[in-house]
C-alpha cells in the first residue's frame, strides 16, 4: 500500500479560488436584464485567455469517470491559457488545485464544486484531471487552441487524497 497525504476538500467560493481562477456560477453579482426583462446575464464570470501568436477559444465537451479510487497521482498545467469546466448535467466534481510557477506539493489545495458551479483555471495553475463525483459526467469545456506546447504534467512524490467532508458540512 502506497503513502498517500490526506487533504481536507474546502468549499467553493470566489473569494478562497481566486489565486488559481475563476468561479462560474449564478451567485454573488447581480445579474443584467436583457431581452425585455425576461432573461437575466450573468455578466463577466470568467475571462478566457489564449497566449500565443494564433491561439483562439475553442468549446469541447469532456464526458468523466470518477477516479477511484479517489488517489491524485499527476497534477498538469496549461501555460499558454486558461480552461474552464462547466457541468452540464448539474453533477458535483473536485478541482484540485496548486498556484502557477514551479510545482510545489505541499501547496495542493482542493475545492468541491456543487451541481451548478464550474471553474476557469488560469494560465499556469496547476490543476489534477478532471474530477467528477458521478458516472458520464459531462462538461463544457473552454481552453485554447493554437501553436506551442500547452500542457506541463508532473508525478507526484506522494499521492494525495482529497478527504471529503461530512455530509451536510
Amino acid at each position: 500500500m502506497s503513502v498517500l497525504r490526506r487533504i481536507a476538500v474546502e468549499r467553493l467560493t470566489r473569494e478562497a479560488f481566486e489565486p488559481f481562477g475563476d468561479v462560474i456560477d449564478t451567485h454573488g453579482p447581480a445579474p443584467l436584464l436583457i431581452n425585455q426583462g425576461r432573461t437575466e446575464r450573468f455578466h463577466r464570470l470568467a475571462g478566457i485567455e489564449c497566449l500565443g501568436h494564433g491561439a483562439r477559444a475553442i468549446l469541447s465537451i469532456f464526458r468523466g469517470q470518477p477516479l477511484l479510487p479517489l488517489e491524485i497521482h499527476m497534477m498538469e498545467r496549461h501555460p499558454l491559457g486558461s480552461q474552464a469546466f462547466v457541468p452540464m448535467n448539474g453533477g458535483d466534481f473536485l478541482a484540485v488545485v496548486a498556484p502557477p510557477g514551479d510545482f510545489n506539493e505541499t501547496e495542493v489545495r482542493a475545492f468541491w464544486a456543487r451541481g451548478g458551479q464550474g471553474v476557469n483555471y488560469r494560465p499556469g495553475t496547476w490543476h489534477a484531471p478532471l474530477l467528477p463525483l458521478a458516472a458520464d459526467s459531462d462538461y463544457l469545456v473552454v481552453d485554447r487552441a493554437g501553436p506551442g506546447v500547452n500542457c506541463d504534467e508532473v508525478l507526484l512524490n506522494t499521492p494525495i487524497q482529497p478527504v471529503l467532508p461530512e455530509e451536510g458540512s
